[in-house]
């Protein structure tokens, strides 16, 4: 097949979560056989080489009220030329990740199938981003939904999910991965003290960062690495046992993660209505052997049993309700690392990236239920 991967708004870092996915999506698809191209549609970066290979589709960003319009704007002049790019490309399959919609980007449609990638509820987490923003998400999201040839879901509350009920497309369930040939596992810090750590993107209230500060204060023998955000401004109580890195490229953030003893997964699914993910960070930690506290149903590790998973409640006062069985958790699992095969079969992309492929050769057949 020739599969054109298409990510809209946003430049996709090598060292990013989401960018490594994809990379590992391309990767998996190539070693299978099938031509891949990423088209990327996003504002213009420092550092080309930080991204995902390529090809790139820039458009500037304005501000304020007024340049809501002036972006979209722009954000249509960039689209023009990326579905002329497809085109020339002539895949027999368009991967698109769920995005909101821009003028004129349904015409991506009439080129190919178009399988796209859920992996939020868009409307909960539109509504977070502000009235509209929201309403422009409602009045657009069906252009996209009601073409595509297929939905792969990444958690199986999102298949369903009422915002994608109405559409009645052909859809399967698979959760994010992770390649394990590519991420070896770490062994054991030996540290005087237990540490946590966490890896997450900015400007996010679902990440939770506010309840580790939180956690923190409420168990000052335990050390957290906090990567991907900055500090907070001068003058921002702190306690003295949290570091926050700020962004990391992968080997950097390796290395903090490395002598972690335990990771954190996202704290406050809930403030965008959601109560299982797949999330990559878990993913990742659990490549590295850090056993991880998870406060959400993961899709892939719901019903796995194991003393190096912590499960707790997708609650607004979960810290409050948990923070001692935390710490409790983190001091047990120092120095300690999970086993690889009781996750390996769960977690690797080589079974899920099988599993799209026949997805997307199924789609291109014709419209059916994949998954019934």
């Amino acid at each position: 097949m020739r599969i054109a991967y298409i990510t809209l708004h946003w430049p996709r870092k090598k060292a990013s979560g989401i960018g490594r996915k994809i990379e590992e999506q391309i990767s998996a698809w190539r070693q299978s056989g099938h031509t891949v191209q990423l088209f990327s549609h996003r504002i213009p970066v420092k550092n080309t080489s930080e991204l995902v290979e390529g090809i790139g589709f820039e458009y500037e960003e304005a501000h304020g009220i007024a340049g809501l319009l002036i972006t979209e704007i722009n954000r249509s002049r960039a689209i023009l030329p990326l579905v002329n790019a497809v085109r020339e490309f002539k895949p027999d399959i368009i991967y698109l990740r769920w995005s909101m919609y821009v003028f004129p980007a349904h015409r991506l449609f009439r080129i190919a199938p178009v399988v796209i990638e859920i992996n939020t509820d868009d409307v909960s987490q539109h509504e977070m981003l502000g009235p509209l923003l929201s309403f422009y998400n409602q009045m657009t999201r069906t252009i996209f939904l009601r073409k595509a040839a297929g939905l792969v879901f990444t958690s199986k509350e999102l298949q369903t999910c009422a915002s994608y009920a109405p559409f009645h497309r052909p859809g399967v369930v698979i959760a994010n991965g992770i390649d394990l040939s590519k991420n070896p596992a770490f062994t054991a810090p030996v540290n005087p003290r237990p540490r946590v750590g966490f890896i997450g993107t900015p400007d996010m209230s679902w990440q939770g960062v506010d309840k580790i500060i939180r956690l923190a204060e409420l168990c000052p023998d335990l050390d957290f690495d906090i990567i991907g955000f900055e500090k907070p401004l001068e003058g921002t109580s702190l306690p003295a046992n949290i570091i926050f890195h700020g962004y990391l490229d992968t080997d950097k953030a390796r290395t903090v993660l490395a002598g972690d003893d335990v990771g954190l997964g996202t704290l406050a699914l809930h403030r965008k209505s959601m109560q299982e993910a797949s999330s990559l960070k878990i993913r990742e930690y659990l490549a590295y052997g850090i056993p991880v506290i998870i406060p959400y149903i993961d899709t892939d590790l719901d019903d796995l049993k194991t003393d190096t998973i912590l499960r707790i409640p997708n609650t607004e006062d979960n810290i409050e309700q948990a923070w001692q069985t935390i710490h409790d958790f983190a001091c047990k699992m120092k120095g300690r690392r999970i086993d690889r095969g009781l996750i390996s079969s769960r977690i690797d992309t080589q079974h899920k990236e099988k599993l799209r492929l026949d997805f997307f050769k199924s789609c291109i057949r014709g419209p059916r239920l994949f998954n019934e």
